[in-house]
């Protein structure tokens, strides 16, 4: 697993284009890179996760994307909205991923038994067994989902805006606030059943 994004390495990188605008200062680029990854890190993995992928997959997506975020800063290119910017390349950096078939992990089989879910200590024995049975439920729920209502949700939960989830996902803001509104109504069902 990779100790973390190393933005002194990033910076000496070679541009890829000639037409580089004006550049941030080293100093200040790397303190802007070193915020957005230490801000969106453990974010970024937990949605990279999600699609089911290895967390040395993970690593790497995340890495791949920042590098991408410097070459993108450095050519002078728009800084509007950096933190859809790069939820939006781990996205399509995962789906190339799974695409290749490339070190899969099989959620299901990891969430289809009970013991999984970690008990919480201050549940007793009866409790316990109907909040397993409702998660596993939820997780069912969840999986039987359409992969861009999986997406919607798993982007809100990580605390992105609908702007945000419509630029990470290309979709309009109608079909984000659709696709939550239908996911989170049959989330509601399942939960309350």
């Amino acid at each position: 697993m990779s100790e973390g994004f190393n933005p002194e390495i990033a910076l000496r990188l070679p541009l890829d284009t000639a037409d580089a605008v004006e550049r941030t200062s080293p100093g200040a680029l790397e303190s802007e890179i070193v915020a957005l990854f230490d801000e969106l890190h453990h974010r970024l993995l937990r949605y990279v996760l999600s699609f089911g992928l290895a967390a040395a997959d993970g690593e790497e997506i995340i890495q791949e994307a920042f590098l991408a975020l410097v070459k993108h800063i450095q050519q002078g290119r728009s800084r509007r909205n950096l933190r859809g910017w790069l939820f939006r390349v781990a996205h399509n950096q995962s789906l190339k991923r799974l695409a290749g078939n490339v070190r899969r992990y099989d959620a299901a089989d990891s969430s289809s038994n009970d013991t999984d879910i970690h008990p919480d200590p201050s549940l007793n024995p009866e409790e316990q067994a109907t909040f397993n049975q409702r998660q596993t439920r939820l997780l069912a729920a969840m999986e039987a989902l359409p992969p861009q209502d999986q997406s919607c949700l798993r982007l809100r939960a990580e605390g992105l805006r609908y702007r945000e989830i419509s630029d990470v996902l290309g979709i309009s803001l109608g079909s984000v606030a659709a696709s939550l509104a239908r996911s989170l109504e049959r989330l509601g069902r399942v939960y309350e059943r």
